[in-house]
Protein backbone atom coordinates (compact mmCIF):
# COMPACT_ATOMS: atom_id res chain seq x y z
CA UNK A 1 0.00 0.00 0.00
CA UNK A 2 2.78 2.31 0.76
CA UNK A 3 3.72 1.89 -2.96
CA UNK A 4 0.54 2.93 -4.34
CA UNK A 5 1.00 5.84 -2.28
CA UNK A 6 3.86 6.55 -3.64
CA UNK A 7 2.97 6.07 -7.41
CA UNK A 8 -0.18 8.19 -6.35
CA UNK A 9 1.67 11.06 -5.22
CA UNK A 10 4.61 11.25 -7.36
CA UNK A 11 2.06 11.16 -10.59
CA UNK A 12 -1.04 13.42 -8.78
CA UNK A 13 -0.89 15.78 -11.24
CA UNK A 14 -1.92 13.32 -13.96
CA UNK A 15 -5.53 12.97 -15.38
CA UNK A 16 -8.03 11.29 -13.35
CA UNK A 17 -8.62 8.53 -15.95
CA UNK A 18 -4.73 7.66 -15.67
CA UNK A 19 -4.23 7.71 -12.68
CA UNK A 20 -6.82 5.26 -11.51
CA UNK A 21 -5.35 3.10 -14.33
CA UNK A 22 -2.06 3.00 -13.01
CA UNK A 23 -3.58 2.58 -9.19
CA UNK A 24 -5.41 -0.54 -10.51
CA UNK A 25 -2.48 -2.10 -12.36
CA UNK A 26 -0.33 -1.54 -9.17
CA UNK A 27 -2.41 -3.61 -7.37
CA UNK A 28 -2.80 -6.51 -10.37
CA UNK A 29 -2.54 -10.23 -8.70
CA UNK A 30 0.86 -11.28 -9.58
CA UNK A 31 1.56 -15.19 -9.27
CA UNK A 32 4.94 -17.07 -9.24
CA UNK A 33 5.95 -19.18 -12.26
CA UNK A 34 7.61 -22.17 -12.21
CA UNK A 35 9.47 -22.33 -15.57
CA UNK A 36 10.88 -25.69 -16.04
CA UNK A 37 11.22 -25.27 -20.21
CA UNK A 38 10.50 -23.72 -22.82
CA UNK A 39 10.45 -23.03 -27.23
CA UNK A 40 11.57 -19.40 -26.53
CA UNK A 41 15.01 -18.29 -26.05
CA UNK A 42 15.74 -17.92 -22.10
CA UNK A 43 17.60 -14.70 -20.33
CA UNK A 44 18.59 -15.45 -16.83
CA UNK A 45 19.83 -12.14 -14.94
CA UNK A 46 21.03 -12.34 -11.59
CA UNK A 47 22.21 -9.45 -9.56
CA UNK A 48 24.83 -9.39 -6.40
CA UNK A 49 23.00 -10.82 -3.53
CA UNK A 50 19.63 -10.22 -5.00
CA UNK A 51 20.29 -6.32 -5.55
CA UNK A 52 17.36 -4.38 -7.00
CA UNK A 53 17.77 -2.79 -10.39
CA UNK A 54 17.46 0.62 -10.56
CA UNK A 55 16.84 3.79 -13.07
CA UNK A 56 20.11 4.75 -13.01
CA UNK A 57 23.07 4.27 -12.57
CA UNK A 58 23.60 0.44 -14.33
CA UNK A 59 24.56 -1.90 -11.89
CA UNK A 60 26.34 -5.00 -12.43
CA UNK A 61 24.82 -8.30 -13.06
CA UNK A 62 25.26 -11.65 -14.67
CA UNK A 63 23.18 -12.92 -17.57
CA UNK A 64 23.00 -16.32 -19.15
CA UNK A 65 21.03 -16.15 -22.44
CA UNK A 66 19.96 -19.76 -23.76
CA UNK A 67 18.86 -21.09 -27.15
CA UNK A 68 18.84 -24.64 -28.53
CA UNK A 69 17.51 -24.12 -31.99
CA UNK A 70 14.08 -24.12 -33.33
CA UNK A 71 11.78 -26.86 -32.15
CA UNK A 72 14.24 -27.73 -29.19
CA UNK A 73 13.39 -26.92 -25.50
CA UNK A 74 15.73 -24.58 -23.25
CA UNK A 75 15.89 -24.82 -19.75
CA UNK A 76 17.34 -22.57 -16.73
CA UNK A 77 20.02 -25.69 -16.19
CA UNK A 78 21.25 -25.38 -19.91
CA UNK A 79 24.55 -23.91 -20.56
CA UNK A 80 24.17 -20.29 -21.51
CA UNK A 81 25.58 -20.64 -25.41
CA UNK A 82 24.40 -17.99 -26.60
CA UNK A 83 25.76 -15.37 -24.02
CA UNK A 84 27.52 -16.21 -20.25
CA UNK A 85 28.67 -13.07 -19.14
CA UNK A 86 28.87 -9.79 -17.60
CA UNK A 87 26.21 -7.35 -17.94
CA UNK A 88 25.20 -3.12 -16.69
CA UNK A 89 21.81 -2.90 -16.20
CA UNK A 90 19.41 -0.45 -15.55
CA UNK A 91 15.31 0.02 -15.57
CA UNK A 92 14.53 2.70 -18.32
CA UNK A 93 11.28 4.29 -19.86
CA UNK A 94 9.42 6.53 -18.43
CA UNK A 95 5.51 5.42 -18.03
CA UNK A 96 6.48 2.02 -18.52
CA UNK A 97 9.05 1.88 -15.63
CA UNK A 98 6.30 2.55 -13.47
CA UNK A 99 4.43 -0.58 -14.32
CA UNK A 100 5.03 -3.86 -12.33
CA UNK A 101 6.87 -5.44 -15.14
CA UNK A 102 10.18 -3.22 -15.77
CA UNK A 103 11.79 -2.67 -19.07
CA UNK A 104 15.54 -2.80 -19.09
CA UNK A 105 18.32 -1.56 -21.03
CA UNK A 106 21.83 -3.50 -20.80
CA UNK A 107 25.11 -3.86 -21.82
CA UNK A 108 27.23 -6.51 -22.40
CA UNK A 109 30.16 -6.15 -20.86
CA UNK A 110 34.11 -7.91 -21.10
CA UNK A 111 35.20 -8.99 -16.84
CA UNK A 112 37.43 -5.46 -16.45
CA UNK A 113 34.04 -3.68 -17.18
CA UNK A 114 34.26 -2.59 -20.36
CA UNK A 115 31.68 -2.77 -23.59
CA UNK A 116 31.54 -6.73 -25.29
CA UNK A 117 29.83 -7.09 -28.63
CA UNK A 118 28.13 -10.02 -29.43
CA UNK A 119 25.77 -11.27 -31.45
CA UNK A 120 23.02 -12.30 -29.68
CA UNK A 121 20.12 -14.58 -30.92
CA UNK A 122 21.49 -14.08 -34.26
CA UNK A 123 21.36 -10.14 -34.51
CA UNK A 124 24.49 -8.26 -35.23
CA UNK A 125 27.50 -7.91 -33.04
CA UNK A 126 26.94 -4.74 -30.58
CA UNK A 127 26.90 -4.18 -26.71
CA UNK A 128 24.08 -1.99 -26.33
CA UNK A 129 20.51 -3.93 -26.01
CA UNK A 130 16.76 -3.47 -24.71
CA UNK A 131 14.85 -5.60 -23.04
CA UNK A 132 11.14 -4.21 -23.56
CA UNK A 133 8.79 -5.44 -20.85
CA UNK A 134 5.19 -6.23 -22.66
CA UNK A 135 2.71 -5.61 -20.08
CA UNK A 136 1.26 -2.55 -21.59
CA UNK A 137 0.61 -4.99 -24.99
CA UNK A 138 -1.15 -8.05 -24.01
CA UNK A 139 -0.92 -9.12 -28.14
CA UNK A 140 3.07 -8.76 -27.55
CA UNK A 141 2.78 -7.57 -31.09
CA UNK A 142 2.61 -4.05 -31.25
CA UNK A 143 6.40 -3.24 -31.24
CA UNK A 144 7.05 -6.42 -33.15
CA UNK A 145 4.68 -5.48 -36.48
CA UNK A 146 5.58 -1.89 -36.86
CA UNK A 147 9.64 -2.94 -36.51
CA UNK A 148 8.57 -5.28 -39.55
CA UNK A 149 6.85 -3.09 -41.27
CA UNK A 150 9.00 -0.21 -41.41
CA UNK A 151 11.62 -2.73 -42.37
CA UNK A 152 9.85 -4.45 -45.19
CA UNK A 153 9.16 -0.53 -46.40
CA UNK A 154 13.45 -0.62 -46.77
CA UNK A 155 14.87 0.88 -43.71
CA UNK A 156 16.44 0.29 -40.39
CA UNK A 157 14.36 -0.92 -37.88
CA UNK A 158 15.47 -2.30 -34.70
CA UNK A 159 15.87 -6.20 -34.60
CA UNK A 160 13.62 -8.18 -32.26
CA UNK A 161 14.02 -11.51 -30.57
CA UNK A 162 11.23 -12.71 -28.48
CA UNK A 163 12.58 -14.47 -24.92
CA UNK A 164 11.18 -15.01 -21.31
CA UNK A 165 12.93 -13.65 -18.07
CA UNK A 166 13.93 -14.74 -15.31
CA UNK A 167 15.21 -12.70 -12.79
CA UNK A 168 17.19 -13.58 -9.37
CA UNK A 169 15.16 -16.54 -10.07
CA UNK A 170 11.76 -15.43 -10.37
CA UNK A 171 10.26 -15.57 -13.56
CA UNK A 172 9.56 -12.06 -15.08
CA UNK A 173 7.65 -13.21 -18.35
CA UNK A 174 7.93 -12.12 -22.20
CA UNK A 175 10.22 -9.92 -22.89
CA UNK A 176 11.41 -8.34 -26.22
CA UNK A 177 14.75 -8.12 -26.90
CA UNK A 178 15.57 -5.52 -28.58
CA UNK A 179 18.71 -3.51 -30.56
CA UNK A 180 19.08 0.16 -28.92
CA UNK A 181 18.76 2.65 -31.46
CA UNK A 182 22.46 4.28 -32.36
CA UNK A 183 24.97 5.08 -35.03
CA UNK A 184 26.26 1.19 -35.98
CA UNK A 185 27.21 0.03 -39.29
CA UNK A 186 24.42 -2.76 -38.39
CA UNK A 187 21.91 -0.36 -37.10
CA UNK A 188 21.71 3.01 -38.00
CA UNK A 189 24.81 3.06 -40.16
CA UNK A 190 25.67 6.55 -40.81
CA UNK A 191 29.44 8.36 -40.17
CA UNK A 192 31.13 7.72 -36.70
CA UNK A 193 31.20 10.98 -35.37
CA UNK A 194 34.36 12.24 -33.33
CA UNK A 195 34.92 14.49 -30.68
CA UNK A 196 37.37 15.99 -32.99
CA UNK A 197 35.22 16.33 -36.10
CA UNK A 198 34.64 20.15 -36.30
CA UNK A 199 34.81 21.37 -39.21
CA UNK A 200 34.48 20.20 -43.27
CA UNK A 201 33.03 17.36 -44.04
CA UNK A 202 33.62 15.27 -40.96
CA UNK A 203 31.13 17.90 -39.05
CA UNK A 204 28.20 17.35 -41.13
CA UNK A 205 27.88 13.59 -40.00
CA UNK A 206 26.37 11.58 -38.57
CA UNK A 207 24.32 12.99 -35.63
CA UNK A 208 20.75 11.06 -34.45
CA UNK A 209 18.47 13.23 -32.59
CA UNK A 210 15.05 13.30 -31.56
CA UNK A 211 11.57 14.49 -30.06
CA UNK A 212 11.37 13.05 -26.37
CA UNK A 213 11.18 14.19 -23.09
CA UNK A 214 14.05 16.97 -22.54
CA UNK A 215 15.69 18.61 -20.05
CA UNK A 216 18.33 21.99 -20.20
CA UNK A 217 21.48 19.96 -20.90
CA UNK A 218 20.46 17.70 -23.56
CA UNK A 219 18.27 19.12 -26.02
CA UNK A 220 18.18 22.58 -27.97
CA UNK A 221 15.34 24.94 -28.32
CA UNK A 222 13.61 25.34 -32.20
CA UNK A 223 13.32 28.89 -33.80
CA UNK A 224 9.91 28.12 -34.86
CA UNK A 225 6.87 26.99 -33.47
CA UNK A 226 4.90 24.48 -35.54
CA UNK A 227 2.29 26.02 -37.89
CA UNK A 228 -0.55 24.16 -36.01
CA UNK A 229 0.22 25.33 -32.63
CA UNK A 230 1.77 29.16 -32.99
CA UNK A 231 4.06 30.37 -29.83
CA UNK A 232 4.50 26.91 -28.59
CA UNK A 233 8.40 25.53 -27.97
CA UNK A 234 9.71 22.80 -29.79
CA UNK A 235 12.80 21.29 -28.07
CA UNK A 236 14.88 18.80 -29.55
CA UNK A 237 17.16 16.26 -28.09
CA UNK A 238 20.45 14.78 -28.52
CA UNK A 239 20.93 11.25 -29.13
CA UNK A 240 24.09 9.69 -30.49
CA UNK A 241 26.35 10.83 -29.94
CA UNK A 242 25.42 11.88 -26.65
CA UNK A 243 25.50 15.54 -25.53
CA UNK A 244 27.78 15.05 -23.05
CA UNK A 245 30.35 13.55 -25.69
CA UNK A 246 29.22 16.19 -28.95
CA UNK A 247 31.60 19.59 -28.66
CA UNK A 248 30.26 22.43 -28.49
CA UNK A 249 30.45 23.58 -32.10
CA UNK A 250 28.78 20.20 -33.30
CA UNK A 251 26.14 21.40 -31.16
CA UNK A 252 25.59 24.38 -32.94
CA UNK A 253 25.85 22.73 -35.93
CA UNK A 254 23.49 20.28 -35.58
CA UNK A 255 21.11 22.99 -34.23
CA UNK A 256 21.71 25.05 -37.25
CA UNK A 257 21.43 23.26 -39.56
CA UNK A 258 17.93 22.11 -38.37
CA UNK A 259 17.20 25.51 -38.63
CA UNK A 260 17.87 26.20 -41.93
CA UNK A 261 15.12 23.47 -42.74
CA UNK A 262 12.46 25.06 -40.82
CA UNK A 263 13.32 27.88 -42.12
CA UNK A 264 12.85 26.84 -45.61
CA UNK A 265 10.37 24.43 -44.48
CA UNK A 266 7.87 27.60 -43.31
CA UNK A 267 8.34 29.84 -46.18
CA UNK A 268 6.61 30.57 -48.47
CA UNK A 269 8.41 28.73 -51.70
CA UNK A 270 8.70 25.22 -49.17
CA UNK A 271 7.26 23.50 -51.90
CA UNK A 272 9.81 24.13 -54.69
CA UNK A 273 11.13 21.20 -56.52
CA UNK A 274 14.50 22.84 -56.60
CA UNK A 275 14.99 24.87 -53.27
CA UNK A 276 12.64 23.81 -51.36
CA UNK A 277 12.55 21.19 -48.67
CA UNK A 278 13.58 18.29 -50.67
CA UNK A 279 17.28 19.88 -50.11
CA UNK A 280 16.90 19.31 -46.48
CA UNK A 281 15.51 15.41 -46.16
CA UNK A 282 15.24 11.78 -47.43
CA UNK A 283 11.55 12.35 -48.50
CA UNK A 284 11.06 8.56 -48.90
CA UNK A 285 11.30 7.81 -45.36
CA UNK A 286 9.13 10.85 -44.52
CA UNK A 287 6.39 9.12 -46.66
CA UNK A 288 6.86 5.77 -45.06
CA UNK A 289 7.10 6.96 -41.37
CA UNK A 290 3.92 8.92 -41.87
CA UNK A 291 1.89 6.02 -43.45
CA UNK A 292 3.13 4.01 -40.59
CA UNK A 293 2.46 6.32 -37.71
CA UNK A 294 -1.09 6.43 -39.45
CA UNK A 295 -2.09 2.70 -39.85
CA UNK A 296 -0.57 2.23 -35.64
CA UNK A 297 -2.23 5.73 -35.00
CA UNK A 298 0.30 5.79 -32.22
CA UNK A 299 -0.54 8.75 -30.23
CA UNK A 300 3.51 8.82 -29.31
CA UNK A 301 4.68 8.67 -33.10
CA UNK A 302 5.59 12.80 -33.42
CA UNK A 303 6.13 13.67 -29.77
CA UNK A 304 7.90 11.59 -28.41
CA UNK A 305 10.81 8.87 -28.91
CA UNK A 306 10.34 10.33 -32.60
CA UNK A 307 14.04 9.50 -33.95
CA UNK A 308 15.91 11.53 -37.11
CA UNK A 309 19.29 10.75 -38.47
CA UNK A 310 21.99 12.88 -40.67
CA UNK A 311 24.98 11.36 -42.26
CA UNK A 312 27.52 13.65 -43.62
CA UNK A 313 27.42 15.55 -46.85
CA UNK A 314 29.48 13.73 -48.77
CA UNK A 315 27.01 10.92 -48.52
CA UNK A 316 23.59 13.06 -49.41
CA UNK A 317 23.50 14.90 -45.59
CA UNK A 318 19.34 14.12 -45.67
CA UNK A 319 17.54 14.25 -42.21
CA UNK A 320 15.77 10.59 -42.47
CA UNK A 321 12.73 9.98 -40.52
CA UNK A 322 13.26 7.05 -37.92
CA UNK A 323 14.06 4.33 -37.21
CA UNK A 324 10.89 3.85 -34.91
CA UNK A 325 10.36 2.88 -31.65
CA UNK A 326 7.71 3.18 -28.75
CA UNK A 327 4.08 1.39 -30.23
CA UNK A 328 3.04 0.50 -27.03
CA UNK A 329 -0.20 2.72 -26.37
CA UNK A 330 -0.22 2.51 -30.73
CA UNK A 331 -3.19 0.11 -32.48
CA UNK A 332 -5.71 1.12 -29.72
CA UNK A 333 -8.89 3.12 -28.80
CA UNK A 334 -6.88 5.30 -25.73
CA UNK A 335 -8.71 7.22 -22.92
CA UNK A 336 -7.53 10.82 -24.05
CA UNK A 337 -8.65 14.04 -23.93
CA UNK A 338 -7.81 14.26 -28.02
CA UNK A 339 -11.05 12.86 -30.70
CA UNK A 340 -8.07 11.53 -32.88
CA UNK A 341 -6.93 8.60 -30.56
CA UNK A 342 -10.00 7.83 -28.69
CA UNK A 343 -12.17 7.11 -31.42
CA UNK A 344 -13.67 3.27 -31.98
CA UNK A 345 -14.40 3.73 -35.58
CA UNK A 346 -10.91 3.52 -37.11
CA UNK A 347 -10.89 7.47 -37.28
CA UNK A 348 -8.02 10.47 -36.74
CA UNK A 349 -5.31 11.33 -37.26
CA UNK A 350 -1.90 11.17 -35.40
CA UNK A 351 0.14 13.70 -37.13
CA UNK A 352 -2.67 16.08 -35.90
CA UNK A 353 -1.89 15.45 -32.58
CA UNK A 354 -1.06 19.27 -31.63
CA UNK A 355 -4.68 19.93 -31.57
CA UNK A 356 -4.73 18.28 -28.49
CA UNK A 357 -2.44 19.98 -26.07
CA UNK A 358 0.12 17.50 -26.70
CA UNK A 359 4.01 17.37 -24.58
CA UNK A 360 7.02 17.12 -24.95
CA UNK A 361 5.30 19.63 -28.03
CA UNK A 362 6.01 17.83 -31.55
CA UNK A 363 7.40 20.22 -34.44
CA UNK A 364 4.99 18.57 -36.73
CA UNK A 365 6.43 19.41 -39.71
CA UNK A 366 4.12 16.45 -41.50
CA UNK A 367 1.59 19.06 -41.17
CA UNK A 368 3.11 21.56 -43.43
CA UNK A 369 4.36 18.54 -45.71
CA UNK A 370 1.27 17.75 -46.82
CA UNK A 371 0.28 21.14 -48.01
CA UNK A 372 2.68 20.07 -50.53
CA UNK A 373 0.38 18.05 -53.38
CA UNK A 374 3.80 15.94 -54.20
CA UNK A 375 4.27 15.28 -50.87
CA UNK A 376 0.58 14.27 -49.74
CA UNK A 377 0.61 12.32 -53.50
CA UNK A 378 3.73 10.44 -52.73
CA UNK A 379 1.85 9.39 -49.23
CA UNK A 380 -1.14 8.31 -51.60
CA UNK A 381 0.08 6.31 -53.82
CA UNK A 382 2.65 4.59 -51.59
CA UNK A 383 0.09 3.93 -49.20
CA UNK A 384 -2.18 2.04 -52.04
CA UNK A 385 0.96 0.61 -53.44
CA UNK A 386 1.82 -0.97 -49.91
CA UNK A 387 -2.25 -1.98 -49.12
CA UNK A 388 -1.59 -4.59 -52.38
CA UNK A 389 1.94 -5.91 -50.57
CA UNK A 390 2.48 -5.84 -47.06
CA UNK A 391 0.11 -4.20 -45.58
CA UNK A 392 -2.41 -6.45 -46.89
CA UNK A 393 -4.43 -7.51 -44.55
CA UNK A 394 -3.85 -11.17 -45.20
CA UNK A 395 -0.27 -10.44 -44.96
CA UNK A 396 -0.86 -8.54 -41.22
CA UNK A 397 -2.83 -11.61 -40.25
CA UNK A 398 0.08 -13.76 -41.43
CA UNK A 399 2.75 -12.22 -38.99
CA UNK A 400 0.30 -11.87 -36.22
CA UNK A 401 -0.60 -15.30 -36.36
CA UNK A 402 3.18 -16.92 -36.94
CA UNK A 403 3.91 -14.57 -33.80
CA UNK A 404 0.72 -15.38 -31.76
CA UNK A 405 1.46 -19.43 -32.22
CA UNK A 406 5.09 -19.05 -31.25
CA UNK A 407 4.26 -17.61 -28.38
CA UNK A 408 0.85 -19.46 -27.64
CA UNK A 409 2.87 -21.82 -25.32
CA UNK A 410 4.82 -18.81 -23.20
CA UNK A 411 1.60 -16.59 -22.91
CA UNK A 412 0.22 -18.69 -20.31
CA UNK A 413 2.92 -18.49 -18.11
CA UNK A 414 2.97 -14.76 -18.88
CA UNK A 415 -0.38 -14.22 -17.82
CA UNK A 416 -0.11 -16.29 -14.47
CA UNK A 417 2.45 -14.32 -13.51
CA UNK A 418 0.80 -10.97 -14.58
CA UNK A 419 -2.97 -11.55 -14.10
CA UNK A 420 -3.59 -8.75 -16.35
CA UNK A 421 -6.53 -10.46 -19.12
CA UNK A 422 -9.66 -8.65 -18.68
CA UNK A 423 -7.98 -5.77 -16.89
CA UNK A 424 -7.44 -2.21 -18.05
CA UNK A 425 -4.06 -2.02 -17.23
CA UNK A 426 -1.08 0.36 -18.58
CA UNK A 427 -2.95 2.31 -21.43
CA UNK A 428 -6.15 3.57 -20.49
CA UNK A 429 -8.08 1.71 -23.55
CA UNK A 430 -12.14 2.34 -24.46
CA UNK A 431 -13.64 -1.07 -25.71
CA UNK A 432 -13.65 -5.03 -24.16
CA UNK A 433 -11.01 -6.53 -22.52
CA UNK A 434 -10.63 -10.13 -23.71
CA UNK A 435 -10.14 -12.95 -21.37
CA UNK A 436 -7.81 -14.88 -23.42
CA UNK A 437 -4.98 -14.31 -25.09
CA UNK A 438 -6.96 -15.62 -28.01
CA UNK A 439 -9.36 -12.86 -27.66
CA UNK A 440 -6.49 -10.13 -27.61
CA UNK A 441 -5.25 -11.31 -31.05
CA UNK A 442 -8.93 -11.26 -32.39
CA UNK A 443 -9.38 -7.92 -31.16
CA UNK A 444 -5.87 -6.49 -32.54
CA UNK A 445 -6.89 -7.63 -35.68
CA UNK A 446 -10.13 -6.41 -35.61
CA UNK A 447 -9.03 -2.78 -34.96
CA UNK A 448 -6.56 -2.93 -37.40
CA UNK A 449 -9.14 -3.46 -40.13
CA UNK A 450 -11.08 -0.56 -38.72
CA UNK A 451 -8.00 1.10 -38.86
CA UNK A 452 -7.44 -0.14 -42.68
CA UNK A 453 -10.66 0.48 -43.61
CA UNK A 454 -10.66 4.23 -42.54
CA UNK A 455 -7.38 5.37 -44.02
CA UNK A 456 -8.37 3.82 -47.60
CA UNK A 457 -11.16 6.01 -47.55
CA UNK A 458 -9.73 9.29 -46.06
CA UNK A 459 -5.80 8.95 -47.04
CA UNK A 460 -4.14 12.47 -47.66
CA UNK A 461 -3.71 13.05 -51.45
CA UNK A 462 -4.93 11.97 -54.40
CA UNK A 463 -4.25 10.01 -57.37
CA UNK A 464 -1.95 10.85 -60.33
CA UNK A 465 0.02 12.85 -57.89
CA UNK A 466 3.20 12.73 -56.29
CA UNK A 467 5.29 11.08 -59.25
CA UNK A 468 8.00 13.79 -59.54
CA UNK A 469 10.50 12.54 -57.15
CA UNK A 470 13.21 9.93 -56.88
CA UNK A 471 11.47 6.32 -56.83
CA UNK A 472 10.62 4.22 -53.34
CA UNK A 473 12.81 1.26 -53.72
CA UNK A 474 13.59 -1.40 -50.81
CA UNK A 475 16.64 -3.23 -50.19
CA UNK A 476 16.34 -6.26 -47.84
CA UNK A 477 16.79 -8.21 -45.89
CA UNK A 478 19.15 -5.55 -43.63
CA UNK A 479 21.39 -7.43 -43.23
CA UNK A 480 21.82 -9.46 -45.78
CA UNK A 481 22.77 -13.04 -45.73
CA UNK A 482 23.14 -15.09 -48.91
CA UNK A 483 21.34 -13.15 -51.23
CA UNK A 484 20.04 -9.47 -51.87
CA UNK A 485 17.12 -8.20 -52.81
CA UNK A 486 16.06 -4.83 -54.96
CA UNK A 487 12.54 -3.91 -55.34
CA UNK A 488 10.81 -0.67 -56.71
CA UNK A 489 7.79 0.64 -57.77
CA UNK A 490 9.28 2.37 -60.78
CA UNK A 491 11.24 0.41 -63.49
CA UNK A 492 15.08 -0.17 -63.29
CA UNK A 493 17.30 -0.76 -66.21
CA UNK A 494 20.34 -1.70 -64.30
CA UNK A 495 22.43 -2.40 -61.51
CA UNK A 496 26.01 -2.36 -59.82
CA UNK A 497 27.39 -3.34 -56.55
CA UNK A 498 31.01 -1.87 -55.11
CA UNK A 499 33.05 -2.67 -52.07
CA UNK A 500 33.49 -0.01 -50.06
CA UNK A 501 37.11 1.23 -51.37
CA UNK A 502 34.96 1.56 -55.09
CA UNK A 503 35.96 -1.47 -56.91
CA UNK A 504 32.84 -2.88 -58.73
CA UNK A 505 32.42 -6.50 -58.17
CA UNK A 506 28.58 -7.25 -59.72
CA UNK A 507 27.27 -5.26 -62.49
CA UNK A 508 23.79 -6.19 -64.48
CA UNK A 509 22.91 -4.05 -67.43
CA UNK A 510 19.97 -3.65 -69.83
CA UNK A 511 17.46 -5.26 -67.90
CA UNK A 512 13.51 -3.88 -67.42
CA UNK A 513 12.09 -4.86 -64.03
CA UNK A 514 10.80 -3.89 -60.45
CA UNK A 515 12.65 -6.49 -58.51
CA UNK A 516 15.83 -8.65 -59.01
CA UNK A 517 17.77 -11.09 -56.47
CA UNK A 518 21.50 -10.81 -56.30
CA UNK A 519 23.77 -13.38 -55.15
CA UNK A 520 26.26 -12.17 -52.72
CA UNK A 521 26.92 -15.60 -51.03
CA UNK A 522 30.45 -15.35 -52.61
CA UNK A 523 30.81 -12.03 -50.95
CA UNK A 524 32.82 -11.80 -47.58
CA UNK A 525 31.54 -10.33 -44.66
CA UNK A 526 31.34 -6.54 -44.68
CA UNK A 527 29.67 -2.98 -45.80
CA UNK A 528 29.48 -2.71 -49.73
CA UNK A 529 27.11 0.15 -52.32
CA UNK A 530 24.41 -0.68 -54.41
CA UNK A 531 23.93 1.36 -57.03
CA UNK A 532 20.60 1.44 -58.76
CA UNK A 533 19.70 2.96 -62.69
CA UNK A 534 15.60 4.18 -62.88
CA UNK A 535 14.19 3.90 -66.79
CA UNK A 536 13.59 7.75 -65.81
CA UNK A 537 17.39 8.54 -65.34
CA UNK A 538 17.59 8.93 -61.68
CA UNK A 539 20.58 6.59 -60.31
CA UNK A 540 20.36 5.95 -56.40
CA UNK A 541 22.90 4.90 -54.26
CA UNK A 542 22.80 2.56 -51.07
CA UNK A 543 24.87 1.33 -48.63
CA UNK A 544 24.36 -2.76 -46.95
CA UNK A 545 25.81 -5.18 -44.61
CA UNK A 546 27.09 -8.52 -45.65
CA UNK A 547 26.78 -10.70 -43.05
Amino acid sequence: MIEILAIFIRLMKKPPVYLLTLLLTAITAQSQVNLTSSNLPLVIITTPGGQSIVNEPKITASMKIIYNGAGQRNTSADPGNVYDGVVGIEIRGRHSSTLPQKPYGFETRDINGGNLNVSLLGMPEENDWILTANYNDKTFLRNLLAFEIFRKMGHYAPGTRYCEVILNGSYDGIYLLCEKIKQDKNRVDIAKLNPDDNSGDDLTGGYIFSTDYYTASDSWLSDHSPVNKPGARVHYVYCDPKPDVLSEIQKAYLKDHVNSFEDVLYDRYFDDRHKGYNKYIDVNSFVDYFILSELTRNIDAYKKSRFFYKDKASDGGLIHSGPPWDFDWAWKDIKENCTHFSQSDGSGWAYRINECGAWPVPPSWEVRLIQDKNFSGRVYNRWFSLRKTILAEEYLHHLIDSAALLLDEAQERHFTRWDILGRNVGTPEYGEQPESYAGEIVKFKTWIARRLKWLDANMVGKPGTGNGDIAFYRIYPVPADGQLNIESEKIFTGLELYSVTGARLRQITHCSANQITVDISGLESGLYIIRIRFASGEVVSRKFVKQ
